[in-house]
Parts: structure tokens; C-alpha cells; sequence
């Protein structure tokens, strides 16, 4: 059954607009506190990034899930993977995220956990979207669902993030960069990796409701390559807004991108005798990260796009490591979703326990050149059916020779096409995306 109101990642769009506006959330809170209320406990805990719409979409949430008999409790700003910990903590029915994650402050968005604290299964999606376009009732006065808030989830989940490394690995004598996107790691990372022993430089920790995002993050991470740089730093870790993507910087100052993340990690577990069979990657990821991993003796399967992809893909190979180039890694035997802190957490105790450095690590995958453009789309625009963006991509794969792929993906979460080449020669990778954007943005 095509999904009405979900995409690939919950439910997003411009504040105001659409399914962002707060009697829609009202209802849609009501829709799925119904869904719940009929799966488990009368409970969900909603948590929430730093932009200014929070606010307004919280109430409106807390209003449709008590109208539903649901009861609720409030996290506050917490990272995504937070609120999916606290909901398998609290043994709540659900959980629920504001959020819409690396994109500006004007949009917003909601993303379900289920109380395990995974994505929610397609046949529930569905159920909300059919509760929520059937009438609004509100249960019996003596039935309406209350609110509390968990004073303590900061340093629950703190303490979480902590227990995902051995007791004895600590960070002595590190000079690391936080960049918290001005998001919902703001107050959590720092403690963390403090506390750890890390030396902690900290930007992109005042939010204002507005800068979440803005010209810093996992998505921008140019003014953290500079600062770690100007502070002879060891390392810099940029998450996005709502903590579930994590981008490094190497004391060089280049980028560590989650291709190569995934590859220190997936080496680490290798080498300290964990068991590990694979690592799920996507269409996105670079081909060196598959050479990489087979060149461990691992295997590597790809993926969709899309973090939910990867989730279930590891789920049916049974592997406990994946992620994207994004950033979003999923450690399963850590954790249940994609975290940005936890992700860290791993490559760091990987480098100190081996002595190497961050770019002396990452060393070992060699990155085949590969440009990505996101072309921006109108609403009624098809470019993906088009005979000549078909024939550009069909020139491009024969001008590459078989020595590199073409891809051409929709946005699940933006209107736009992302235009991805890769091949081993740099000008005809750059020469081909070009091409192909260009053609794209013709039509």
C-alpha cells in the first residue's frame, strides 16, 4: 500500500505547510496515540532538536496523544538515538522525534520509534495514516492521557553512550573539536567525551532556535577542518541536528567521511576479535569502502538509500555493522539506530587503542574519486523518465568503461536529485556529473 503522509524518514516539510502545522500534528498525535494505545503500553515519550518550531509541534503532539488516552512523557532537546534509548528504557509503546534532522530551521519534521527503538514497521505506518483520515474523537474525560517530564534523560543517556566502549578506554591526552550543529547534541557531547578525558574544544553549542544547521554540522563541516587545524588538534567530530549522523576531521584537517568511519570501525571489530561477518553499505557508498572491507575477508552488500534500508538489509544478512557515506552508521551491537556519539565513540577507542591517529586509520581504504550534485527539482517536474537525462547517463557509463557507476536518486527527504558518478579518473568523474546535472536541471 503507497504511504500518503510517510516518506523514507518519518514525516517532513516547511513549517506551516502541509503536515507541519499544528492541528495537523494534533491529529496525527491523536492518529497514532490510537495505533499505540492498541500495541502496548498507554505510553510515548516525545523528544525534540533545538529549532524554534519544537515548541509549537510538542504541544500539539502532547494534545493528540492525551485526546487518544495515551500518556506522555517529555525528553526535551535529545539526540534522535536518545529518544530511541529512553523508549526502550521507559518500556513506553513509542517514541517520537522532532525533528527534521541535517535540513534549515524553517522545516521540521516527526519520526517514530517503535519500543524497541526502531523505525516503525511499514504495516504501522500505514495504520496511522488511516486512523488519521478518519474523524477525531477524543476519549472520556477520566481517560485522557497526562504528561510528565524526564528531568533525568541528559544524563541517562550520557551514561548510555559512555557503556558503549570498555570501562578501561579513556581519551588522556586527545584535543578534540565538537561541532553540535547548534542541534540536539549540544548539551550531550560535551559531557560525554569530557568525561572520557578528552581536552574538548566546543562550537555549534548555542542554539537559538534558528542556527540549527547553519554554516556548521555533519553537512558543513569546512569551518571545523579550519579550527581543528588552527588548534593543533588531534580530531574533530561534527554531528548534525538531531545527532544521528556524525562527519570526523582528521588532524590534517581533511574530512573522514562515514564510508571511511565505517571502515575503522568494521577494522576495529576485526582486529579485537568480535565477530563480524559484513557490513552493509548503499548504492552511495564509495567503492573503495567495498574493496576495503573485502580486502578484511568481510563481506559488503548494498543497500537503498536510507538509513530504515540498511536497518532491515542487516537485519535479513544478520550483520551487526552499517551505514552511509552520510555519516549514519548503525552499530547493532551497540545500539539500535544510527548515533552520532556512539559512532565516534567506537573510531575513538579504536585510535586509542592502537596508537594511531585518525588519518593514519582511515589509511587503509583508498577512496575512488566520486562527485555528488543535488540538482534541485520544481513539483512537477519527472527528470527520471526523461529519454535524455536516460541518454546522458547511458553516454556516461560508456565513457567510463566499466570502471565506475552512474546514479541517479530522488531525495527522500528534499526536492532534489542527487546525480552521483564515480570512477578512478578524477577529471572525467568531475567532467560526467556535470554533464549529467546539467541535463537533469534542462529538464
Amino acid at each position: 500500500m503507497a504511504r500518503k503522509y510517510f516518506g523514507t524518514d518519518g514525516i517532513r516539510g516547511k513549517v506551516g505547510e502541509g503536515m507541519m502545522t499544528a492541528d495537523q500534528v494534533l491529529k496525527l498525535g491523536w492518529a497514532a496515540g490510537r495505533v499505540f494505545a492498541g500495541n502496548g503500553t498507554k505510553l510515548v515519550v516525545i523528544g525534540k532538536d533545538t529549532r524554534i518550531s519544537g515548541y509549537m509541534l510538542e504541544s500539539a503532539l502532547e494534545a493528540g496523544l492525551s485526546a487518544a488516552g495515551v500518556d506522555v512523557r517529555l525528553l526535551g532537546p535529545m539526540p534522535t538515538p536518545g529518544i530511541a534509548y529512553l523508549t526502550r528504557t521507559l518500556h513506553a509503546s513509542a517514541g517520537i522525534v522532532i525533528s527534521a534532522s541535517h535540513n534549515p530551521f524553517y522545516d521540521n519534521g516527526l519520526k517514530f520509534f517503535s519500543a524497541e527503538g526502531t523505525k516503525l514497521p511499514d504495516e504501522i505506518e500505514e495504520a496511522i495514516e488511516a486512523m488519521f483520515d478518519q474523524p477525531m474523537e477524543t476519549v472520556d474525560s477520566a481517560e485522557l492521557g497526562k504528561a510528565a517530564r524526564v528531568h533525568d534523560a541528559q544524563g541517562r543517556y550520557v551514561e548510555a553512550c559512555k557503556a558503549t566502549i570498555p570501562i578501561t578506554t579513556h581519551f588522556n591526552g586527545l584535543k578534540v573539536v565538537l561541532d553540535c550543529a547548534n542541534g540536539a547534541t549540544y548539551h550531550i557531547a560535551p559531557h560525554v567525551f569530557t568525561e572520557l578525558g578528552a581536552q574538548v574544544i566546543i562550537t555549534g553549542a548555542e542554539p537559538n532556535g534558528l542556527n540549527i544547521n547553519a554554516g556548521s554540522g555533519s553537512t558543513e563541516p569546512e569551518a571545523l577542518s579550519k579550527r581543528v587545524v588552527q588548534e593543533q588538534a588531534d580530531l574533530g567530530i561534527a554531528f548534525d541536528g538531531d545527532g544521528d549522523r556524525v562527519i570526523m576531521i582528521d588532524s590534517e584537517g581533511e574530512v573522514v567521511d562515514g564510508d571511511e568511519l565505517l571502515y575503522i570501525i568494521a577494522l576495529s571489530r576485526k582486529q579485537s576479535g568480535v565477530p563480524i561477518d559484513g557490513v552493509v553499505g548503499t548504492q552511495m557508498s564509495n567503492l573503495g569502502l567495498e574493496l576495503a572491507i573485502k580486502e578484511l575477508g568481510l563481506e559488503f552488500e548494498r543497500a537503498a538509500v536510507g538509513d530504515r534500508y540498511v536497518l532491515e538489509l542487516m537485519k535479513q544478512k544478520g550483520w551487526d555493522l552499517g551505514g552511509e557515506s552520510s555519516g549514519h552508521i548503525i552499530c547493532m551491537d551497540r545500539t539500535t539506530t544510527g548515533d552520532g556519539i556512539v559512532s565516534a565513540l567506537q573510531v575513538m577507542a579504536y585510535l586509542s587503542e592502537s596508537g594511531q591517529t585518525l588519518h593514519q586509520a582511515k589509511s587503509g581504504m583508498s577512496k575512488m574519486p566520486m562527485q555528488m550534485i543535488n540538482v534541485p527539482l520544481s513539483p512537477d517536474a519527472d527528470p527520471m523518465s526523461s529519454e535524455q537525462v536516460a541518454n546522458a547517463v547511458l553516454k556516461a557509463e560508456e565513457e567510463l568503461n566499466g570502471k565506475g557507476r552512474v546514479l541517479l536518486r530522488p531525495s527522500g527527504t528534499e526536492p532534489l536529485i542527487r546525480v552521483m558518478v564515480e570512477g578512478s579518473n578524477a577529471a572525467l568523474v568531475q567532467k560526467l556529473t556535470k554533464n549529467i546535472a546539467d541535463t537533469v536541471a534542462s529538464v
